[in-house]
């Protein structure tokens, strides 16, 4: 039988609460998502001054990065580069902001921020999944 590391409810909260600081650390008033390897919702939080559509847009780069196994990120770059067939993808957030969080080469669910510059949104996201170290799981 084959086991693999997952996000326990621990670890979405140390996530999140990374996240958090780091985002009101920078006053950045974004929208944090966290989802598991399969794109479903496991936490929400819109930050006080967050754009409402930032609500939308959290989840499904989270989503986004956790189905595509990939930063969304790399899409908005190939999109950007002339591969607009990457459009038709049943994806909804092809924006930088979606990370995967990866244990052992494997995505075991994802975190996206929005409300600030991309590149913003993604460095809140990394925060997150840097405060769960090498023990993903394992709590």
């Amino acid at each position: 039988m084959r086991t693999r590391a997952v996000l326990t409810d621990e670890d979405v909260i140390r996530v999140a609460d990374a996240a958090v600081a780091h985002a009101r650390a920078n006053e950045w008033n974004v929208t944090i998502a966290i989802v598991d390897d399969g794109g479903h919702l496991l936490y929400l939080r819109r930050l006080d001054g967050a754009p409402p559509i930032s609500a939308e847009m959290a989840p499904a780069k989270a989503r986004t990065a956790a189905l595509g196994r990939r930063e969304s990120k790399l899409y908005e770059d190939a999109i950007r580069q002339g591969r607009t067939a990457f459009l038709s993808a049943p994806l909804t957030a092809m924006l930088e902001g979606g990370v995967p969080i990866v244990v052992k080469g494997e995505v075991i669910g994802a975190v996206g921020v929005s409300g600030v510059k991309s590149e913003q949104d993604a460095l809140i996201a990394q925060a997150g999944i840097a405060a769960l170290g090498s023990a993903p799981g394992a709590d």
